[in-house]
């Protein structure tokens, strides 16, 4: 019927209408080229990305060959129904791989749905020069599901978003170029249970924004019919002898013999060699059934090396050896050449003199420091602009006095482990998190999540397992997707024995592993494992022009504006970084670390990582900003409090209550407005022993019961003839609960709000320096209180 007839046709037209208009709206006045759209922020680095060629270098420097070519660039791309399966007859615009289409640095910036799939296309010209060779294509990643054509056919399937993949594509080119590369992504984010990390079509808070499709180098390689596929590199060492076990595997024909000669260079100089062979035994080859000849096999080879005065791996001395692979065809006259490196270290855990079970680095106690570090960029949102950006973040961390990293729920790519391995930083290994499982009942919710779960840990291991910088993998984070806990400990050990496995971050424990693992507060001591905090602090303050949303922008603790005490900032907007802001952050942040140092030997703990080394979108705790412009913390002052290096007291000129409960005049009724004065009378003050406050705050050492909302403290000290360097080393030792300010001589020497939870020392401000004089000093102290704990005590010390 006629009807019937109009209403079919504007049903189809309303389809097509709802395919076409997405697509017509994405297309650029300038007929779909690149260009970095309006973004909420970039980085420096944003106007060295060129559309030509982005993110140049051999994305992998372990496993190096020199015939290579970048498929980086720009691609046809097109946003269309998950429904649709065939690639689309039309693409939208263009697209700069290798960076996620909600990036800017795509230049599409948009968010992919669940029930969306992204196309991308590219056409590639094969080398002459390549024809007798065998060609891969490789992928470093691709976030989620990827379907890959050549020349209109299927190449294959391959799912995660953090483990890379690579297809042998030799019998699938074309003889004559171009050759037509079609790859369809698909990925439901955090609608599904795959690995994702901290990503999310609806970022808040922790959340951020979504990363789906290409996001890391796709390139082409070209190996002889006799190749090397995989290398492992084991180290260890013993009386000066670095011992080294290479497990090298490949393909050849069956009826071939390979010789794999090894060369090992310590700046360029080769001191140490080793060869081996292989060859399919005749028995088997006479075998090989006629209808079903085998083109090529898989070999396994092990060559057993050595390094006499061997210089071993660390983030202070970070020294890596240089390794060359020649593996040759005997019957072909072909030859395969692999460049790659690799560090000799150990990684244990042992009793120090304490009896604490501690981390071991190369058989000796050492303590990691470091950040959560989750590798965002608010222009590449996954991926770094630029590998020298890559490089910025680690150089950061190590002027900071970070030896470590936390890479929290994100793999990296392997340029950016080749930089810690490089420059010197300790990486602890994240897998990313999903929900795959439910850490309430410790089972998976499937078994295709569990087995997903399982081959993309496995890959991601054997693939980062060659990178002395790792030193342990952290298999869940706070119970997300958590399941099998101890099964998955014991598992991924077998994996990889070379390194310390973290059952669970932060929770749920169950046991298993060697590390037990805190976000704040100290976790208890274990007769077997390592105990560490990796995640605590979180204190922030807005970078103003440096923010990816200055409206929403929060931390966990900020600063109160009027007085600097500290204060909840999970309530938008934070206040600004000020010049007084940035000192503030450096001591409280500072005084997290110096308290690991302090108090090491006593609770156990192997290892401190404050949240975070940068902002992340609107979570602003960093100690850089989001674009790495700044830093948020005076690298020059903190650094010392990181590493430990608290300046050794040379001798006390007024004794705290740690030492000695000496006596103050005090009193808890509001005193004249010149308390403070040096000529002030307090004989009718009440005398008491140091320190003051209620007995069961953390840290105190209480010699007089205070219980009011405030105290007023004063007491005279001596002060023997100092030098003009030894006058500039002065400093308090402080314990206070609450608000505090303190006086020399009439002049203001320190002031700070909120609470400690221990004794710091801290500089005494330069107007009080100066009032100090040879013999006969004031100091003057007051204290208020408001709810909880309190306490307060003060000295002076002479640092060395």
């Amino acid at each position: 019927m006629p009807i019937s007839a109009l209403q079919k046709f504007f049903c189809q037209l309303a389809f097509l209408m709802l395919v076409l208009l997405p697509l017509l709206s994405s297309l650029s006045s300038e007929g779909g080229e690149w260009k970095i759209p309006n973004a909420p922020l970039l980085t420096k680095w944003s106007r060295d990305v060129s559309a030509d060629n982005p993110l140049p270098e051999h994305p992998n420097p372990q496993f190096m060959r020199e015939e290579w070519i970048s498929l980086n660039g720009l691609w046809d791309y097109a946003v269309l129904p998950k429904s649709f399966e065939n690639p689309p007859a039309q693409y939208e615009g263009k697209i700069l791989v290798p960076f996620p289409i909600e990036s800017a640095l795509s230049g599409v910036m948009r968010s992919l749905q669940p029930d969306q799939r992204l196309w991308y296309k590219r056409s590639f010209f094969i080398p002459n020069e390549w024809r007798n060779k065998r060609v891969i294509l490789h992928f470093q990643a691709v976030d989620w599901e990827a379907n890959v054509w050549l020349n209109g056919r299927l190449l294959g399937v391959h799912r995660g978003g953090y483990d890379s993949f690579s297809f042998d594509i030799t019998d699938y080119l074309k003889s004559e170029n171009p050759q037509e590369l079609i790859v369809a992504v698909w990925d439901p984010t955090d609608s599904h249970w795959q690995m994702r990390g901290k990503q999310s079509l609806h970022p808040e808070g922790c959340f951020y924004t979504a990363c789906s499709g290409i996001w890391q180098t796709v390139w082409l390689e070209a190996v002889p019919e006799t190749h090397i596929e995989e290398l492992k590199i084991q180290t260890n060492f013993s009386s000066r002898k670095g011992k080294i076990v290479l497990e090298v595997s490949g393909r050849m024909p069956p009826s071939h013999k390979a010789r794999l000669k090894v060369r090992i260079l310590d700046g360029g100089k080769i001191i140490s060699t080793g060869e081996a062979i292989y060859e399919v035994p005749a028995s088997v080859r006479e075998n090989l059934v006629e209808f079903l000849k085998a083109r090529s096999v898989w070999f396994p080879l092990t060559i057993k090396m050595e390094i006499n005065d061997v210089k071993l791996w660390s983030p202070e001395e970070p020294h890596l050896y240089d390794l060359l692979l020649e593996l040759n065809d005997v019957d072909a006259k072909t030859t395969d050449r692999v460049r790659s490196y690799f560090g000799v270290r150990e990684v244990s855990k042992g009793k120090d003199e304490f009896g604490n079970v501690v981390f071991l680095l190369n058989g000796k106690p050492y303590y990691m420091v470091g950040a959560l570090d989750q590798g965002y960029w608010p222009d590449g949102i996954y991926t770094a602009p630029t590998d020298e950006a890559l490089r910025y973040d680690i150089e950061c961390a190590k002027r900071l006095g970070l030896n470590s990293v936390r890479k929290h729920v994100k793999i990296e790519p392997q340029r950016w482990y080749y930089w810690c391995d490089r420059l010197g930083l300790l990486v602890l290994q994240d897998m990313p998190s999903g929900g795959q499982g439910d850490c309430l009942s410790d089972k998976s919710i499937s078994p295709e999540a569990e087995s997903q779960w399982q081959t993309e840990a496995m890959r991601i291991i054997y693939q980062l397992r060659n990178h002395p910088s790792i030193v342990m993998w952290i298999n869940f984070n706070e119970g997300w997707g958590q399941f099998d806990t101890i099964k998955t400990a014991k598992w991924v050990k077998e994996l990889d024995s070379s390194r310390l496995v973290d059952e669970a971050s932060g929770f749920a424990w169950h046991g298993g592993g060697d590390v037990i693992d805190s976000h704040g507060g100290h976790p208890p001591k274990d007769p077997q494992r390592i105990s560490i905090t990796s995640e605590d602090g979180g204190w922030g303050a807005l970078a103003e022009g440096h923010c990816w949303n200055p409206s929403r922008a929060w931390a966990y603790v900020t600063y109160e504006p009027e007085t600097f005490k500290p204060v909840a900032g999970n309530n938008p907007p934070l206040p600004p970084l000020t010049d007084k802001a940035k000192e503030w952050l450096t001591q409280w942040i500072g005084r997290f670390y110096q308290r690991f140092w302090q108090h090491k030997n006593e609770d156990g703990r192997s290892g401190y990582f404050y949240t975070q080394l940068t902002d992340v979108e609107t979570e602003c705790n960093g100690l850089l900003s989001y674009d790495r412009a700044l830093f948020k913390v005076e690298p020059e002052k903190i650094r010392d409090k990181i590493r430990g290096k608290i300046p050794k007291i040379k001798k006390f000129l007024l004794p705290c209550a740690q030492l000695s409960p000496i006596s103050w005049r005090y009193t808890e009724n509001p005193p004249p407005a010149d308390w403070y004065k040096p000529d002030f009378n307090d004989s009718g003050w009440s005398v008491g022993k140091a320190g003051f406050g209620a007995t069961g705050t953390p840290g105190a050492r209480v010699g007089t019961e205070w219980r009011s909302s405030d105290i007023w403290l004063r007491r005279e000290f001596i002060l023997p003839k100092l030098s003009e360097v030894e006058v500039g080393r002065i400093r308090l030792r402080i314990h206070h609960d609450e608000d505090v300010e303190v006086y020399i001589n009439g002049a203001l020497a320190f002031k700070e709000g909120g609470f400690l939870t221990d004794y710091d020392d801290v500089e005494i401000y330069k107007e009080a320096i100066s009032a100090l004089k040879e013999g006969r000093n004031i100091i003057a102290v007051h204290c208020h209180q408001t709810v909880g704990g309190q306490y307060i005590d003060v000295g002076i010390l002479l640092a060395e």
